[in-house]
C-alpha cells in the first residue's frame, strides 16, 4: 500500500482500539479488544497499568499485521480521561491506575465543593470538581495513601502513560493538563489551582505539557520492535478522548453541538474565542483547551446514557429467564419498535442509573434513577420510550448549563443510530439533528491531530472539511407537535430530580448501614 496511512490508538474504558486511516479520513482497518478494569472495595475502579500497555502493543501489532505493506506516516494516541496513573522515577507503575469511574474520593471532594477553594479552582479551570478527576484522587491518595505519592515521580492520565511507553517521553496534553490543574485562558498549569486544593507539594509530579499538533516524538526502538513499525516514527500525543471524539464527530466548521450517546452521554459545544466561553453557574462540566487557536470546548457529561438501555435489556432478559422462555433476537431493535408505538411522556424517567451518581450538569454521587407516572396500563414500550426521552432531557439540561442549545446537533454513539432517538432528541432540543457516519470518532479525532502535526493539512479546520463534512447526514427536523409535549415535560423533569435529592441522601445513608441494600 503506497498511500501513507495514519495509525490511531484509542485506549478507552471498555475497549482498546487501533485504527488505520488513509489521509482522506477513510478507515482502512481496525483491531479492538476488551479492556480490563476491576472494582475494589469502597467504590474503587482500577486498571492494571502494565496490562494497559500490553493491550496497546497487541492491538497495534495486530493492526500492523493486517496492513503489512502500508507506509505509516504517524501514530496518534488518545484515551479515557481523568483518573490517576502513578509512575516512579524508573518508569515503573506504583499501583493500579485509579479510573474516572473510581468513586473513593467522593466524600472528600463533596466537602471541598462546600468551601471557597472550589470557586478558586473553578475560576481558573472552568471545570467542576468531582470524584473522577485526578485532582480529587490525589487528595484521596494524600489522605489515605501518602506513601505512594512520596515514591511517585510522575502522575499521568491514561494516554500519557501509553505515550511514555511508546516514546520514553513524559508529558500530558493541554486539554487534561488545563482542566485539571491549569487555566484554559493561558493554556498552562496554574499554581493557584494546586494551592487551593492543598496539593502544591505535588507540583513536582505534573509532567510537561505537550501539544501534539505542534510537537511529536519518535517511536522508541523497543516499542518499534514489538509493534512492527519503524523506530523514529512520529508519535503524536492526542488530546483527551472527549476532545478527539468531538473532532471526529464534526464539531469544527459548524455551529453545531455534538452529543455522543455511549455508556455515558457527552454534550459538547465549541467556543472559538475566550469571550464566548460560558462556564456553568453551578460550577459543573468542563472547559477543555481545543487544538485550534483560541478555541475552547465546553463539555457537560451525564454519567449514564446507554447504560440505562443496557439496564432495561438486562431486566427483560432476567424476566424471560425466570419465565423459562429465554430472550433471543435483537432486543434493542424490539425496544425501538415498542417505543415507537408508546405515547410520548407517558412515563418520566431520570437516567441516573450509574452507581457513581451524576456529574453533569449537577454533581451528586448519590443520585439514582427513578420512574414517575407508573400505573397498571404502562408496559415495556412506555418504559423504553421514557428512557430514550430521558437521554434527550439530560442533553438539554447539559446544553442549558453551557449557555444554551446550539443551532444544530450532531449525534454519534450507539443510541444515535436509532431514527426514533434522533426524532426524540430533535424535538426535546427543538433543533435539527444530524448523524455522522464515522464509526471511529475518537480515533479519527486523534488521527486528525496527527495529520496536521505531520503537515498533511494546514489546520484542523482544513482537515475537518475533508474528513468530516462529507459524511454528515441529512437533518432530522424537530416535530412541532412532539416538541410542544416535551416543552411541557422538561421543567417537570428538572423539578422532580431536584426534589428527589434529599431522598437520594437518605437512601444512601440506609445503604451504608445495610450491606444488603
Amino acid at each position: 500500500m503506497k498511500t501513507p496511512v495514519l495509525f490511531a490508538l484509542d485506549s478507552g474504558t471498555s475497549v482498546v482500539k487501533a485504527v488505520a486511516f488513509d489521509l482522506g479520513g477513510q478507515v482502512i482497518d481496525s483491531v479492538a479488544r476488551p479492556n480490563r478494569p476491576s472494582h475494589v472495595a469502597g467504590g474503587g475502579v482500577e486498571q492494571d497499568m502494565k496490562r494497559t500497555w500490553e493491550d496497546a502493543v497487541d492491538v497495534l501489532a495486530a493492526l500492523r499485521a493486517r496492513v503489512p505493506q502500508a507506509t505509516v506516516a504517524a501514530l496518534a494516541v488518545t484515551g479515557q480521561g481523568d483518573g490517576t496513573w502513578l509512575m516512579d522515577a524508573e518508569g515503573a507503575p506504583l499501583a493500579p491506575a485509579m479510573l474516572w469511574l473510581d468513586g473513593r474520593a467522593g466524600e472528600l471532594v463533596a466537602r471541598v465543593r462546600e468551601t471557597e477553594a472550589a470557586a478558586r479552582v473553578f475560576a481558573h479551570t472552568g471545570s467542576g470538581l468531582n470524584a473522577c478527576q485526578q485532582s480529587s484522587q490525589l487528595l484521596w491518595l494524600k489522605t489515605y495513601r501518602p506513601e505512594l505519592l512520596a515514591r511517585a515521580a510522575t502522575v499521568f492520565h491514561c494516554k500519557d502513560w501509553v505515550y511514555f511507553n511508546l516514546t520514553g517521553v513524559r508529558g500530558s496534553d493541554p486539554s487534561e493538563a488545563c482542566f485539571t490543574f491549569g487555566d484554559w485562558r493561558h493554556r498552562n498549569y496554574d499554581d493557584e489551582v494546586l494551592a487551593a486544593l492543598t496539593l502544591s507539594e505535588y507540583r513536582r509530579l505534573l509532567p510537561p505539557i505537550i501539544d501534539g499538533i505542534h510537537e511529536t516524538h519518535g517511536l522508541s526502538v523497543e516499542a518499534a520492535r514489538r509493534i512492527g513499525l519503524p523506530a523514529g516514527l512520529p508519535v503524536v500525543l492526542g488530546y483527551v478522548d472527549v476532545v478527539c471524539t468531538a473532532l471526529g464527530g464534526g464539531i469544527v466548521g459548524s455551529r453545531a453541538g455534538v452529543s455522543t450517546f455511549g455508556s455515558t452521554g457527552m454534550h459538547l459545544r465549541l467556543a472559538t474565542r475566550n469571550e464566548d466561553v460560558r462556564p456553568s453557574a453551578a460550577m459543573t462540566g468542563y472547559c477543555m483547551v481545543f487544538p485550534a487557536p483560541g478555541a475552547v470546548m465546553q463539555a457537560q457529561t451525564n454519567m449514564a446514557a446507554t447504560l440505562n438501555i443496557d439496564w432495561l435489556i438486562a431486566i427483560i432478559r432476567e424476566a424471560a429467564a425466570l419465565a423459562g422462555a429465554g430472550a433471543e433476537g435483537d432486543l434493542l431493535e424490539a425496544l425501538n419498535r415498542a417505543a415507537e408505538t408508546a405515547k410520548p411522556g407517558a412515563l418520566l424517567f431520570h437516567p441516573f442509573i450509574s452507581n457513581a451518581g451524576e456529574r453533569g450538569p449537577f454533581t451528586d454521587a448519590k443520585a439514582r434513577a427513578a420512574i414517575l407516572g407508573l400505573d397498571q396500563r404502562r408496559g415495556i414500550g412506555d418504559l423504553a420510550r421514557a428512557i430514550f426521552e430521558s437521554l434527550g432531557f439530560a442533553a438539554r439540561d447539559c446544553y442549558e448549563a453551557m449557555g444554551g442549545v446550539p443551532e444544530e446537533i450532531l449525534v454519534t454513539g450507539g443510541a444515535a443510530k436509532s431514527p426514533l432517538m434522533r426524532r426524540i432528541l430533535a424535538a426535546i432540543l427543538d433543533r435539527p439533528t444530524r448523524s455522522l457516519s464515522q464509526p471511529e470518532a475518537g480515533a479519527a479525532g486523534a488521527a486528525m491531530i496527527a495529520a496536521v502535526a505531520i503537515g498533511a493539512f494546514p489546520s484542523i479546520a482544513a482537515c475537518a472539511a475533508q474528513w468530516i463534512t462529507p459524511i454528515i447526514g441529512p437533518p432530522t427536523p424537530p416535530d412541532v407537535a412532539l416538541a410542544s409535549v416535551y416543552r411541557e415535560l422538561f421543567p417537570i423533569y428538572q423539578e422532580t430530580y431536584r426534589a428527589l435529592q434529599p431522598s437520594w441522601q437518605a437512601m444512601a445513608a440506609v445503604r451504608e448501614h445495610n450491606t444488603d441494600a
